[in-house]
C-alpha cells in the first residue's frame, strides 16, 4: 500500500489537483473520499468532471444518493453514502461501483463498506486551516502509482 500527500491553497488547487488527474485514470477505477462536512470532496469532484469534460454542473447526490454523468470523455458514477447510514437495503449501487468504461466516486464509504471493490483509490481531505487542504492518496494497487507522476 502507498500514500501519496499533496497540499492544496486554495478551492481552484483542489479543483486543478483533480483535474490533473482524471485522464490518468484507469476505467473501473473506484475512489473513495473521506473528510469533514466542507473538506472539499465535491469540489475535489468537481475537478475529476472537469478533467473528463463534463461541462455538468456537479453537486454532491446527497438526497439523491446517485449521479451519473455521460456527457463526457468518460461516464462518471458520483455517490454520495451518507443517507444510507443504518441501511441494510439492497438498493443496486454494486451495479454502479467500478463501471467499467467509467469511474466511479463514493463520498462517506464507511457507510457502504462492504460494496467497495479492492481496485480503489482511498482519498481522505483535510482542513488544515482557512483554504488549505491536505489530501492523502491510498493506493492498494502499486500500478496506480503511474497515476501521480
Amino acid at each position: 500500500m502507498e500514500e501519496i500527500i499533496k497540499l492544496t491553497h486554495s478551492k481552484e488547487e483542489t479543483m486543478q489537483l483533480a483535474k490533473s488527474i482524471a485522464d490518468k485514470l484507469p476505467n473501473g477505477i473506484t475512489l473513495t473520499f473521506s473528510g469533514d462536512l466542507g473538506a472539499g470532496k465535491t469540489t475535489f469532484v468537481r475537478g475529476l468532471a472537469e478533467g473528463l469534460g463534463i461541462k455538468e454542473v456537479v453537486q454532491s447526490p446527497t438526497f439523491n444518493i446517485m449521479k451519473i454523468y455521460l456527457k463526457g470523455n468518460r461516464p462518471l458514477i458520483h455517490i454520495d453514502a451518507y443517507r444510507l447510514a443504518d441501511i441494510d437495503t439492497d438498493i443496486g449501487l454494486d451495479e454502479y461501483i467500478g463501471y467499467e468504461t467509467g469511474i466511479t466516486v463514493i463520498e462517506w464509504p464507511m457507510y457502504i463498506q462492504k460494496l467497495i471493490p479492492d481496485y480503489s483509490i482511498e482519498v481522505e481531505i483535510s482542513n488544515i486551516g482557512d483554504d488549505n487542504r491536505q489530501i492523502k492518496f491510498i493506493l492498494k494497487d502499486q500500478s496506480l502509482l503511474e497515476i501521480f507522476k
